[in-house]
């Protein structure tokens, strides 16, 4: 669509049709116009999977593995794949826009959201978010960028005040989103943060350099309800503002227009570039098929099975994997992570998946008729009881697996009733007249003893028994967060003994209290079970199998939105058991199920360990490939992990009266490693595969002019027994700068495939870009002339071939 086109229709709409426009029209559309046969445009979060506009367990998702899975990858044909896959899923759930990706950084490994960042550096973030961008955007669904910008952590996150140099802005931070704007994005989501004392919704970086340097043609959009005011975000270049209705600009912007305060000439060219928008996605005239092909199921599992192997990252493996079916008897499957795994993150991003293939089940369906498999959970992990689901309850009312959910006026009479699936309910329904939401069920205690009951939500709350009365309390709503308002409020507890095998009858009740959301959640545990003869029971069955598999890994309480990590501990008692398992049986696979660093001290102990991330729904039936020689885990490490917290150069992430500073400027993650000479647990760029390979000649050019792009070509050979792929990593370095630089930073990469015995040649383009560095004084790019250090390997840490280069002015 022209621009000459949008201003015909720019010219149809008075002052207060276009304001209206600006602001959501509910917490996922934006507003319609019949003046323009504008209709609404649907949003909808990512970039796990794409849930639709409610959060209802019945209305499931395909989930994605995260995207700090993805980030290992370090394969952006199949991340183009995966993208038009959440583009498929975005039109069968109708929805126009998805909220993704996350190009925010892992700054510190502290950081709770790094499942949904792809890494700690710029390049490689950048380049796997353009990737998913255009699987998403070709096929006609837009994709948003967030979280504009240095939004790298979640402490304190609404208010944060991230002070950071322009140059570190430039080259680090904003360097992902300037990579979306050249792939093309649609949208981009300005944070709750504050960047140098301005929030980013009304942040001069909005316009400069997003719209003016960057020529950005597309909607910025604000995070839900991080816009604060009226005048300021308006001249600062904000777009739309969500979610709505009745927010900041549908009550005052109009009016600053006509005070003056706002020129009518701003809010025009906020309608051009939503019009623009809305062409792009078809939601102009009448209404259009979509052109979106639906992925089929079978095809969808296929594609998210080989995402979980090519995203897997095989930390180290003293010749146990892949482990050969034909010689095992008794496999013994290890860990209460191996049937209940965590395959996403938690907070906004999250979706009900479409069935999950636990690791337990995956090995026991490769090895059917092959093997025995022997599951011990050991140890609990000491959390929180998890929300009721169909295993464990059932509807008083119907009996059918799940919950009844009831909505009661004020004297406690039912207004509706529908049976539900699980006990987490954030949007359960509301009709005129509702005081209270009641979740109730049947629990079938499978343990006599003490068992652990649990509500979340806010106002006053109780919790019966069998007409026990276990909790009655009133609590307030302290926060304005809106992943813990709506998604994760607090969890209150409470103990009851469970004496009797009969079904007990559960009662949940939550006030509904204005400004603190509808959800409530309902929980149930049983009692736990004594640690040493849990770890004694895991021991046993390691000394008789064959082969150990253990699960370990973290939780939603650990790594989840609006939190980060006090520590890298996987918590429990996990360490305790691969120690142990590891200790009587050699063939010991340690696999790690989390979605950011987590401490391993037995990782010299396990005869393998690999790293799953949060795999998504197809976990099981991707690790089980892997296991057994049906595939080659494919991961790089995106970034760096310690050997534990101490070691780690860059940790802070806890604001001091609310401005966190980024003092460590452009040394972060392998870049400060390398700076302070030290040695983490495994360095970004690792990780090994099922077969071995030989690095020979390279050839790079000596001279290159600034501004001028080069390659890189690397001869290799697999001198293994096996197919395989490997990642050739060019890294750069400028010893004799006259500007600070980093010990190094990474320019490029490239992957190639061989069978045994044959070689290949992996070309990596180096762009232009990786030599030059923002100049403060001048307020521009520059490419300092000199000598640079072209460095070639298998990751950060392990480079195998030095070069130099010549770099010489242009002209």
């Amino acid at each position: 669509m022209t621009d000459d086109v949008i201003d015909l229709m720019l010219d149809k709409l008075d002052l207060t049709q276009k304001v209206r426009l600006l602001s959501g029209a509910t917490t996922w559309r934006t507003v319609d116009e019949p003046a323009v046969e504008l209709r609404q445009m649907v949003m909808s979060d990512g970039p796990a999977g794409v849930r639709g506009e409610a959060w209802d367990e019945r209305r499931t998702s395909v989930l994605l593995p995260s995207a700090s899975a993805i980030g290992a990858l370090w394969d952006e044909e199949l991340t183009v794949r995966l993208g038009g896959l959440l583009a498929s899923e975005a039109a069968r759930k109708g929805v126009d826009i998805i909220l993704a990706p996350t190009l925010n950084l892992h700054r510190t490994p502290l950081g709770g959201r790094h499942f949904e960042c792809f890494s700690e550096d710029p390049e490689l973030t950048g380049r796997t978010g353009a990737a998913l961008i255009r699987g998403i955007q070709a096929a006609g669904v837009a994709a948003t960028a967030k979280h504009y910008v240095a939004n790298d952590s979640e402490s304190e996150r609404m208010y944060v005040d991230v002070r950071v140099s322009e140059r570190v802005l430039r080259e680090v931070y904003l360097a992902p989103f300037e990579a979306a704007v050249d792939a093309g994005v649609w949208l981009v989501m300005a944070g709750y943060n504050s960047v140098n004392g301005a929030t980013m919704t009304a942040s001069g970086l909005l316009a400069e350099p997003l719209k003016d340097d960057w020529g950005f043609d597309g909607v910025v959009v604000s995070d839900w309800g991080a816009l604060r005011s009226a005048v300021d975000p308006a001249l600062a270049a904000l777009d739309l503002a969500m979610p709505g209705p009745q927010g900041p600009w549908e009550a005052d912007l109009a009016q600053a227009v006509k005070d003056g305060l706002v020129p009518e000439e701003v809010i025009d060219d906020k309608v051009r570039r939503l019009l623009r928008l809305a062409g792009r996605l078809r939601a102009l005239g009448p209404r259009r098929p979509r052109r979106v092909p639906v992925v089929g199921s079978r095809d969808t599992r296929k594609l998210l099975r080989r995402a979980v192997a090519s995203g897997s990252v095989l930390l180290h493996n003293r010749g146990v994997l892949p482990l050969d079916p034909s010689g095992l008897t008794t496999v013994a499957v290890i860990g209460v992570h191996a049937a209940s795994p965590r395959v996403q993150g938690g907070g906004s991003a999250g979706v009900f998946d479409s069935g999950t293939v636990t690791p337990l089940s995956g090995i026991r369906a490769r090895l059917r008729g092959q093997a025995r498999v022997v599951h011990v959970p050991g140890p609990s992990l000491g959390v929180p009881p998890a929300p009721l689901d169909p295993d464990r309850c059932s509807n008083p009312r119907s009996g059918q697996p799940g919950v009844l959910l009831r909505l009661l006026d004020a004297a406690g009479q039912e207004l509706y009733a529908e049976h539900r699936l699980s006990g987490r309910q954030l949007e359960p329904p509301v009709v005129p007249g509702t005081r209270t939401v009641e979740v109730s069920a049947l629990i079938r205690a499978e343990a006599m003893g003490e068992w652990t009951f649990g509500v979340a939500g806010f106002g006053r709350m109780s919790l019966t028994i069998d007409d026990r009365t276990v909790l009655d309390g009133v609590f307030p709503c302290t926060t304005d967060d809106p992943a813990v308002v709506h998604v994760t409020p607090p969890l209150h507890t409470a103990r009851a003994v469970i004496s009797t095998q009969q079904p007990v009858h559960l009662v949940a009740r939550r006030e509904l209290v204005p400004g603190a959301g509808r959800a409530v959640i309902v929980a149930a545990a049983p009692p736990e079970r004594e640690a040493a003869a849990a770890l004694a029971e895991a021991v046993e069955a390691a000394r008789n199998a064959d082969a150990v598999i253990v699960v370990v890994g973290t939780t939603e309480h650990t790594e989840t939105e609006g939190h980060d990590r006090t520590d890298l501990s996987l918590g429990g008692h996990q360490n305790a058991l691969v120690h142990a398992v590891a200790a009587v049986n050699p063939r010991t696979v340690a696999v790690v199920n989390s979605g950011g660093p987590v401490e391993l001290p037995w990782r010299e102990e396990a005869g393998a360990v690999l790293l799953t991330w949060f795999p998504g729904q197809e976990a099981g039936a991707g690790l089980a490939d892997m296991l057994f020689g049906l595939a080659e885990p494919g991961g790089r490490l995106p970034t760096t992990w310690a050997a534990s917290l101490s070691d780690a150069p860059v940790t802070r992430s806890q604001p001091v009266e609310g401005r966190l500073d980024y003092e460590e400027g452009l040394h972060i993650g392998y870049r400060a490693w390398a700076r302070a000479e030290s040695e983490p647990a495994y360095w970004f760029g690792h990780g090994e595969g099922y077969t071995t390979w030989e690095y020979g000649a390279v050839s790079a050019p000596a001279q290159v002019t600034e501004g001028t792009p080069f390659t890189v070509g690397v001869q290799l050979r697999n001198t293994g027994a096996r197919p395989g792929r490997e990642v050739v990593q060019v890294y750069l370095a400028r010893p004799d700068s006259a500007v600070e630089r980093p010990a190094l930073w990474f320019a490029g990469y490239a992957a190639v495939r061989a069978e045994p015995g044959a070689s290949a040649t992996a070309v990596v383009n180096v762009p232009a870009r990786a030599l030059r560095h923002w100049s403060e004084e001048g307020r521009t790019w520059r490419t300092e002339a000199g000598t640079y250090r072209i460095m070639v390997g298998r990751s950060a840490g392990h480079l195998v071939w030095h070069g130099d280069l010549s770099v010489q002015e242009a002209g």
